[in-house]
């Protein structure tokens, strides 16, 4: 007997078939991840060490961390628009 989610599952795959990553692709993709996380690793490190240089003064202190936020905020924007791109090049 199948699970309600099982059954919802073999529905949609019905209606839409799940495409299959390839090798390459999937290799693209964990590149891509790879680059971003070590960029979103710099950035923290730098702002991080900026904010632990002004521990007396927590505008600045609150401004870095909003940059950082920001940073990292595109940072993943731009994974996601790299990611799709690649997705819909190898769909192609």
């Amino acid at each position: 007997m199948k699970s309600a989610y099982e059954l919802a599952m073999s529905r949609l795959e019905k209606e839409k078939p799940i495409a299959k990553v390839s090798e390459k692709t999937k290799a693209l993709l964990a590149e891509i991840d790879s680059e971003i996380d070590a960029k979103v690793a710099e950035k923290k490190i730098f702002l991080e060490g900026e904010i632990a240089k002004s521990p007396g003064d927590p505008e600045t202190a609150g401004e870095l961390k909003r940059q950082l936020a920001l940073e990292i905020s595109r940072l993943e924007e731009k994974r996601g628009e790299k990611k799709d791109k690649i997705r819909r090049d190898t769909e192609a």
